[in-house]
């Protein structure tokens, strides 16, 4: 891929309206990008109907919610919960009487793990399994769907899966220093996935990132059919990352955080997009920007770009409402720091040397270095350090704000999408964000 296909206006279309259904696949959790999209459904009057991942009792054998978890969940999504545990990957998946790949990994040491070897055969018997256990549990849920959705009805299906890291000590230990690690601590990403380790990781990505995601897609086919053969209308969304154009320098410009290895699984994401959008079918990702979530944390610096997002809400006819964003992130600082200085300082890893070689669109994902990890990581803490309260930081305020631009940006053009991959940079984002704030 060469180029990015970037949404460039407000959407006008608004298909959904009281009494079409939202569908939300994948566990609603706290400090996540699906939470401004389920917002704005409930805005729109939409029925909300969700699903659960289950949860895994002492013998780590999937499980649906008990009760108590089910009404806490209900109540925090504001809709029905069918309760089939649908939990993406195989990492914790295999024949019976035979080990997970999970307790495959915990023969590594952090010794040996870059030349330890994993039984692929075995893996793949796991890899199967989980695949099936997952199409089963999704035909499953159209079963009930199928009941709950009314003929004519508009149907939006937001997939929300992402991540697949299993769950094994050696890994957390080498991701600290993948993700986290500077001076001595650094570990190089690539390392990691030239290694088996990283190997099988790349493979349970694929799995919950993007496979899901087609498997959503083909699973729904016959309700897809009778909806759209009532006159309704049936729509799909991703969410993705391929890094996000910000304003640098006073344009916008493409950038990325580095080292992003879930970024394979995100291009297969946007290939499963693709390819059902051949199929005459309305299924959409969507590459947002950078933010802060609880998943996203390990991933020290991938908070960076997002500062920059105050200067795109003053450039897009930003007003009083967006000068009150700049006086509310100031508020945050310790005394003798300004905003301006965290720009200063956010403009001046973006502008060095050593970040702009990573600007490289086409070679995405690319590996870390040491370079990198050590102004990244540094540029982070220092910024950090800025802060009056370490727990209440600019960039919480900054990811909430993008959490509320996304939902109607994502809900309003799925109604009739561009294409089946679409950026959403600082520019569109703070358009919105204006937009919606137009009054304050």
């Amino acid at each position: 891929m060469t180029s990015l296909s970037s949404l460039t206006q407000l959407p006008q279309t608004h298909i959904f309206r009281k009494g079409d259904v939202f569908v939300l696949f994948g566990e609603l959790f706290g400090r996540g990008y699906a939470s401004g999209l389920v917002n704005e459904a409930r805005q729109a009057g939409m029925e909300i109907i969700g699903i659960t991942v289950g949860r895994r009792d002492e013998n780590n054998a999937l499980r649906p919610l008990n009760d108590e978890e089910l009404a806490a969940a209900e109540a925090g999504l504001g809709g029905t919960i069918i309760n089939v545990p649908l939990m993406a990957g195989f990492d914790l998946d295999a024949p019976a009487g035979e080990p997970t790949p999970t307790e495959l990994l915990g023969a590594l040491t952090l010794k040996t793990w870059t030349e330890d070897k994993l039984d692929w055969a075995h893996i793949e018997k796991c890899r199967q399994i989980g695949i099936q256990r997952f199409k089963d549990a999704v035909a499953q849920v159209m079963a009930r769907l199928e009941g709950m959705i009314a003929d004519g009805r508009n149907v939006y299906f937001a997939h929300t899966m992402a991540g697949g890291i299993p769950k094994a000590k050696v890994f957390l230990a080498i991701a600290n220093r993948v993700y986290k690690g500077k001076g001595e601590r650094f570990l190089s990403s690539q390392v990691l996935l030239d290694s088996d380790l990283g190997k099988l990781i790349l493979q349970n990505f694929d799995e919950v990132s993007a496979n899901s995601f087609q498997y959503l897609i083909e699973g729904s086919a016959a309700l897809r059919a009778r909806i759209e053969a009532s006159g309704g209308q049936v729509r799909y969304s991703a969410y993705g990352y391929h890094g996000t154009e910000i304003l640098i320098d006073g344009r916008y410009q493409w950038q990325t955080y580095t080292s992003y290895t879930q970024g394979k699984a995100k291009m297969r994401l946007e290939d499963i997009a693709r390819d059902a959008w051949a199929q005459g079918i309305k299924a959409t990702v969507y590459n947002c920007p950078e933010i802060r979530t609880n998943s996203s944390d390990i991933f020290v610096g991938v908070e960076l770009p997002l500062i920059s997002l105050l200067y795109a809400l003053r450039k897009e006819n930003g007003g009083a409402w967006a000068e009150a964003q700049w006086q509310a992130c100031n508020a945050l600082l310790a005394d003798g720091h300004t905003v301006e200085d965290v720009l200063a300082k956010v403009d001046a890893f973006h502008g060095s040397a050593v970040m702009q070689g990573f600007r490289d669109f086409p070679a995405w994902p690319m590996p870390n270095s040491q370079a990198l990890a050590d102004l990244m990581i540094g540029t982070s803490d220092d910024i950090v350090q800025m802060h009056a309260d370490r727990k209440a930081l600019i960039t919480d305020l900054l990811s909430s704000l993008v959490l509320e631009a996304t939902g109607p940006l994502m809900l309003r053009e799925t109604s009739a999408p561009a294409g089946p991959v679409l950026w959403l940079n600082h520019d569109i984002i703070a358009r919105q964000l204006n937009a919606l704030h137009a009054g304050a």
